[in-house]
């Protein structure tokens, strides 16, 4: 009797959790697209990183996505569970963070007149959702389960709000680059997500 009732609290427990997957993020401080908008357009000579977060585990919590140049991080976008946003940056190397309750970096080597693709991972926090950035590599842009990730993701984009929310989250964001960056220039290279200018297609 007692495995019966252990083994339906499990199946329970992964019900929850694959229902939770599913669930999209509330999209504040952003604009969110209507629904079929079109992808935003390459330009010539630039670089186009589209930044999603297909999963919806910690969907009551938005991720903040900065490039960090000088120190000083630049807001990208604010994703929530079931969101991209595109950011449009010249060729060249960068370093870009994830902010939720911790940040995270990944760094990059873009190419021109490329299109990149990284996904923003929840992972459990101690308190709220925390957030890494895996890069997408170039033999996976043309699989069906990532493509279907893909759509299921609806488009989202900065707004004024977008970026009155950074400045006032300034303190924090920094406090955060600051510890976090110094732990993960620790880790070994190979353990530090990069994406490579190969991936873009």
């Amino acid at each position: 009797m007692r495995h019966s009732i252990l083994g339906g609290a499990a199946t329970g427990f992964v019900a929850l959790v694959l229902l939770l997957a599913g669930c999209a993020g509330t999209v504040t401080n952003m604009r969110e697209l209507p629904a079929g908008a079109l992808a935003p357009a390459l330009e010539p000579g630039k670089t186009l990183v589209v930044f999603m977060r297909p999963s919806g585990l910690g969907f009551a919590i938005q991720s903040s996505v900065f490039e960090v140049r000088d120190n000083h991080p630049s807001l990208i976008g604010i994703v929530a569970a079931k969101t991209k946003v595109a950011y449009r940056v010249e060729p060249g190397k960068r370093l870009f963070m994830v902010v939720g309750e911790s940040a995270d970096f990944m760094t990059a080597e873009l190419e021109p007149n490329k299109t990149y693709y990284v996904e923003v991972t929840p992972r459990m926090g101690l308190w709220k959702a925390r957030f890494s950035l895996d890069p997408v590599r170039k033999a996976n842009l043309d699989k069906a389960e990532f493509k279907r990730s893909v759509d299921e993701c609806r488009w989202v984009e900065k707004t004024p709000a977008s970026d009155n929310w950074a400045l006032d989250n300034m303190a924090s964001i920094q406090s955060k680059r600051t510890e976090y960056y110094a732990d993960w220039m620790k880790l070994p290279a190979s353990d530090r997500p990069h994406l490579l200018g190969d991936d873009g297609k």
